[in-house]
C-alpha cells in the first residue's frame, strides 16, 4: 500500500511538478521526470541500510520503519510551497523528499516479498509473492484514480494551486492502515530457526558480494524487466498529455484499468510459474512486452486511443504480468536465509536504478521533436530483452525447498517425482 506513496509522486510529476517547482516552462516536464530518477539512485543506498538491519535484527521491525520514513516523506510533499512561493528551496526540498522515499522504497519491495516468501508453503512461493506486486498494483492504481475526480472537475488553475496536494495528504490514511496490518505479522519461521541455530551474519552485505556476486549481477539485470511501468505509467501518461496533447483523463484511465487487471493476473502467471518453472513464463513475458513496445508508443504518437488501450492493457494486464507475477520469488530464490534480504534488496535496487531515469532518458529524445518516439521505443526493447536473456540463462529453482535455497550441491536436494531426491546446483554458484 505504501506504494500508492511512491507511484503519487511519479503521477504528479508527469501532470503538475513541471510548472510548480522549475523555473523553465520549455524543460519543466524534463526536469520533473529527472528528479524521479533521484529516488531510484537512493534505493540501493536504502536496500543497503534496511537490508543489513533486516538480516541482523529481523524483518518485522524493520517494515514498519520502513512503512513510516516513506508515510512521511509523502505527506510533506504536499505541503512544499512553489517555486513562485520560496524560489529555489521548492525544488530542493522536493527533491531531498523524493531521496527519503528512494531510500525507503530501497527496502519495502524486498521486505514485502521476503515475508511472503518465507512464509509460504513448498511449492506456492510464486503465487505468495506475487501478491505483494499485486499490492504494488493496487497503490499505483489508487495514485492514479486519486487525481480522476480532481482533474475532472477541478479546473487547471485550481489543480495547480491547491488540488494536486489533497492526494499527498490522504497517504496518512493509507499509511494508518498498513501500520496496523503491519504490527499484526509475525516474524517467519525459517529466520526464527536461523537465530535460534546461532549468531546471524555481522555484515550480510560483505558475504552478498564475496560469495554470491554472480547472483547480484543476474538480479541487477533482470530487475530491468520492470520497464514497461515508467514506459507506460511514467514517460507514456507525460507524452501522451504534454507531447501529442491527449486528454489526461483517458491516460489515467487505461493506468488506473492496466493497474487492475494487473492485481488479477499476476497471482494467476505465478501460480504457472510454481507448477511449470520460473523461465517459460517470465521469457514469454519478456518477449511479449519487447514486441508491443514500438505498437503502443505509435497508438500514442497518431492518437489511436483504440489501439492505446488493446495494446497497453495487452502489455501490462498480459506480458507484463509474466514477468512481474514471478520476478521476487525468482530473485529470493537466489540467495540463502541469513543473507537473503540484503541479497535481494542490493541486487534488485540496482536494476531498478536503471530503470528510475528511463523516463527522462525518454523525454530527451522527444522533448524537441515528438514525432521521435522510435528511439524511445528501441531503447525499452532492448532492455526488456536483456532482463529476459538474464533470467533464461540462470538457473530454475522453484523445486528446491525454502530451507535448501543457498546450498551447496552436496547438501542440497530437490524432489523431483514421488519421494525421489536428486541433488541441484545452487543457483548463487551457477556461472551467469
Amino acid at each position: 500500500m505504501e506504494y500508492y506513496d511512491f507511484f503519487l509522486y511519479a503521477t504528479a510529476a508527469s501532470l503538475f511538478f513541471g510548472r510548480l517547482f522549475f523555473p523553465h516552462p520549455a524543460q519543466g516536464t524534463l526536469l520533473a521526470l529527472s528528479s524521479l530518477g533521484v529516488a531510484y539512485v537512493a534505493r540501493p543506498f536504502g536496500a543497503v541500510l534496511w537490508g543489513h538491519l533486516g538480516d541482523r535484527f529481523g524483518r518485522k521491525k524493520i517494515m514498519i520503519a520502513i512503512l513510516l520514513t516513506m508515510g512521511i516523506a509523502t505527506f510533506l510533499v504536499g505541503c512544499i510551497p512553489s517555486y513562485a512561493t520560496i524560489g529555489p528551496a521548492a525544488p530542493v526540498i522536493l527533491v531531498l523528499l523524493r531521496v527519503l522515499q528512494g531510500l525507503s522504497a530501497g527496502g519495502e519491495q524486498a521486505g514485502s516479498a521476503l515475508l511472503a516468501f518465507e512464509h509460504a508453503p513448498e511449492g506456492k512461493r510464486a503465487f505468495y509473492t506475487s501478491w505483494t506486486h499485486s499490492g504494488t498494483q493496487f497503490g499505483n492504481f489508487l495514485a492514479s484514480v486519486v487525481f480522476l475526480p480532481l482533474t475532472a472537475f477541478l479546473p487547471d488553475d485550481a489543480m495547480l494551486a491547491w488540488g494536486w496536494r489533497i492526494p499527498f495528504w490522504l497517504s496518512a490514511l493509507v499509511i494508518a492502515f498498513t501500520f496496523v496490518l503491519r504490527r499484526r505479522l509475525a516474524e517467519p519461521e525459517t529466520y526464527q530457526e536461523l537465530k535460534q541455530e546461532g549468531p546471524v551474519t555481522k555484515v550480510p552485505l560483505v558475504e552478498v558480494l564475496r560469495g554470491h556476486w554472480r547472483a547480484v549481477l543476474r538480479v541487477a539485470v533482470a530487475g530491468l524487466c520492470l520497464a514497461p511501468t515508467p514506459l507506460v505509467y511514467v514517460f507514456g501518461l507525460s507524452y501522451a498529455t504534454t507531447g501529442i496533447g491527449l486528454s489526461r483523463s483517458p491516460m489515467l484511465g487505461l493506468i488506473a484499468g492496466a493497474s487492475l487487471t494487473l492485481i488479477a493476473t499476476q497471482p494467476l502467471f505465478a501460480m504457472l510459474s510454481d507448477r511449470m518453472g520460473r523461465k517459460p513464463v517470465f521469457v514469454t513475458g519478456a518477449v511479449g512486452c519487447a514486441a508491443l513496445t514500438p505498437v503502443w508508443l505509435h497508438a500514442v504518437h497518431t492518437g489511436n486511443w483504440t489501439l492505446i488501450y488493446l495494446a497497453g492493457f495487452a502489455i501490462m494486464g498480459v506480458f507484463f504480468a509474466m514477468q512481474s507475477g514471478v520476478v521476487l520469488a525468482t530473485f529470493l530464490e537466489m540467495f540463502p536465509t541469513h543473507i537473503r534480504f540484503t541479497g535481494m534488496a542490493v541486487s534488485f535496487m540496482l536494476g531498478v536504478v536503471g530503470t528510475g531515469f528511463l523516463p527522462a532518458i525518454a523525454q530527451s529524445f522527444v522533448q524537441n521533436d515528438p514525432n521521435n518516439w522510435p528511439p524511445v521505443a528501441w531503447l525499452f526493447v532492448a532492455i526488456i530483452l536483456a532482463a529476459g536473456v538474464a533470467v533464461l540463462t540462470g538457473p530454475e529453482n522453484h523445486r528446491v525447498p525454502t530451507g535448501e535455497l543457498g546450498l551447496t550441491r552436496a547438501r542440497r536436494t530437490v524432489p523431483t517425482t514421488g519421494d525421489a531426491a536428486t541433488p541441484e546446483v545452487s543457483g548463487l554458484n551457477s556461472a551467469p
